[in-house]
């Protein structure tokens, strides 16, 4: 595994972020930020994606303890449907990022998306969470802390076993919102049920099998002489 880069301004006050439950049918998308000190090393530290449930929760603790700051933002089902995923995986950033002490100097997000938080300078890196430590250590805890909320809410909703699939499209969790409706926690600007796929996919098949007969139509029978 490369090791993970320190820095990309160089500042001693660099807040690395990430979000977690962006593509999820329900709860909450949860980001968090980071500020490590530069001398920050962890060997195991990758994208949170790369890494194991038990790595990850093994993490959190190192992270949260040797951070300079760090801090989680959540953005619920409800502000979703309402601003957008896209807008509300902007605003727990911020809300993470908010939440810091001391405030960053310099801020790097993963991915090609941001919004600028006061005047602090910004830097959007793609996979970031798989180049710099900071959006590394954001993605850990972003998940880990939205894992964590989707288990609470599991107990609630036991039937669409989000303690295994955490909310994500799932086929379990699709036949789930079938057989038992939609909870209050779903997110309902989401295809939750996968049937928008299925018909689109349909109509473009009958749309092109249509054009094929159009286009047969249209050619000369060959002759045998």
């Amino acid at each position: 595994m490369a090791l993970l880069l320190h820095s990309f301004s160089g500042s001693k006050l660099e807040c690395g972020t990430d979000e977690a439950g962006r593509g999820c049918l329900a709860g909450p998308v949860v980001a968090a930020a980071v500020i490590l000190p530069i001398d920050f090393e962890c060997a195991k530290l990758n994208d949170s994606k790369q890494l194991t449930e038990k790595e990850r929760d093994e993490l959190r603790p190192y992270i949260e303890k040797n951070a300079i700051a760090w801090a989680v933002g959540v953005v619920d089902n409800f502000e979703i449907d309402n601003i957008n995923i896209l807008n509300a995986s902007i605003l727990a950033m911020h809300k993470a990022i908010e939440a810091l002490t001391p405030q960053p100097e310099f801020i790097i997000s993963d991915g090609n998306r941001f919004k600028p938080y006061k005047n602090i300078p910004y830097k959007t890196i793609v996979k970031g969470d798989a180049k710099y430590l900071s959006i590394a250590a954001a993605s850990v805890l972003a998940k880990t802390h939205r894992d964590e909320i989707m288990q609470t809410l599991h107990a609630q909703y036991p039937n669409y076993e989000w303690d295994k699939n955490k909310a994500y499209p799932t086929k379990a969790h699709r036949n789930a919102i079938v057989i038992h409706g939609k909870t209050p926690l779903h997110r309902l600007s989401f295809n939750l049920t996968g049937e928008k796929e299925f018909y689109e996919l349909k109509k473009a098949a009958k749309k092109s099998a249509k054009a094929n007969t159009k286009k047969n139509k249209n050619q000369l029978p060959e002759l045998d002489f």
